[in-house]
């Protein structure tokens, strides 16, 4: 039993426009089509993902238009794309395992609670924090080491970072071999476990909020009245619009909880392990003690403007396209014409 059917079961009035859940999916159109998809969005958010990067490991106060005046100078439009390469051949595989996680739990989770007597609302906004927790503990299995190697790729000529000699990497190539021989599989997983702890609750936390803010937004332009009657039928352009403006709220709030968690994750994972001379690294404890010694407490925010606006436009684009690949890669109903 899905969770569209419990729904319908449920003696809930007021539902919002019915889901595609993952056992009406063709998977095979699913994931070739959602590969092509979220590969043409990564292409348009690089740079911003980049931009945040450098300011996040930068010794120095800069703002994020000199920052990415000072790339675009000095490296040309090639500097906005340091390493997206790699990051694009991890992201094929990083999003399969997410979406698969995030559909199936989301399924699971929400029948499980429907039928615990949970109201429509309650249920839909755990079946979704428990997709999203389930889904970025999944994907981190394969993003966090093209996230270690994209990363030290992206702050390759920055002018005010001192990096050691060995991190100085030709491709994504050259930085994987060089990584795995000085520090092993360890130093390809450099900072999975705040990886995790940036990740797993940031998806949680706006996954719950998307549900929250798209039930709240669906109010505000009065689509259903509170007695649960339809006032009206949203047409694809509305319910587009809802979920765009809903992603974005629920966006901002994420990347504000979670950024502390991410400046830490980032210095880590474009830090060596060791220095040249063959000391280790610093840990997560030293780290955030580095970070509030540069600038207090805002140092951990560091990198928020480009980081708040690139969750927003992202899971903008994440979800109005996720949606889309949804209705594409819907199963025809039997007896029915395509």
């Amino acid at each position: 039993m899905s969770l569209r059917t419990a729904r319908e079961e449920s003696d809930e009035d007021m539902s919002l426009p019915a889901d595609i859940d993952w056992h009406m999916l063709d998977k095979s159109k699913f994931f070739f089509l959602g590969a092509a998809l979220f590969s043409g969005v990564s292409v348009a958010l690089y740079p911003i993902v980049v931009l945040k990067t450098r300011q996040q490991v930068s010794l120095s106060q800069v703002s994020s238009v000199r920052n990415a005046v000072s790339i675009f100078r000095h490296e040309g439009l090639c500097g906005l794309y340091r390493g997206f390469g790699t990051s694009l051949v991890g992201t094929i595989p990083a999003r399969a395992l997410y979406m698969t996680a995030l559909e199936v739990t989301k399924s699971n989770v929400g029948t499980a609670t429907v039928k615990l007597g949970l109201s429509e609302a309650s249920a839909s906004a755990i079946a979704n924090a428990s997709a999203g927790l389930s889904a970025a503990m999944a994907a981190q299995l394969v993003w966090t080491p093209v996230d270690v190697v994209s990363q030290r790729l992206m702050v390759q000529g920055q002018q005010n970072l001192k990096l050691p000699s060995a991190s100085k990497y030709q491709n994504g190539i050259d930085a994987f071999r060089k990584i795995l021989r000085a520090d092993g599989i360890r130093g390809l997983y450099r900072g999975f476990g705040i990886s995790i702890l940036t990740y797993a609750p940031s998806n949680a936390v706006w996954w719950a909020s998307y549900s929250v803010t798209q039930r709240l937004v669906w109010g505000g332009v009065s689509c259903y009245s509170e007695n649960g009657v339809n006032t009206l039928r949203p047409d694809s352009r509305t319910v587009i619009t809802v979920q765009g403006v809903s992603a974005a709220m629920a966006g901002g709030v994420s990347a504000v909880i979670t950024m502390p968690f991410d400046t830490i994750k980032t210095r880590l994972q474009v830090l060596d392990g060791r220095d040249d001379n063959g000391r280790r690294g610093p840990t997560i404890g030293q780290t955030f003690r580095n970070l509030v010694r540069e600038g207090g407490w805002l140092a951990c925010y560091k990198g928020l403007g480009p980081r708040a606006a690139s969750m927003s436009m992202s899971a903008t684009t994440m979800i109005t396209t996720y949606e889309l690949l949804k209705r594409l890669s819907a199963k025809t109903p039997e007896g029915s014409t395509p």
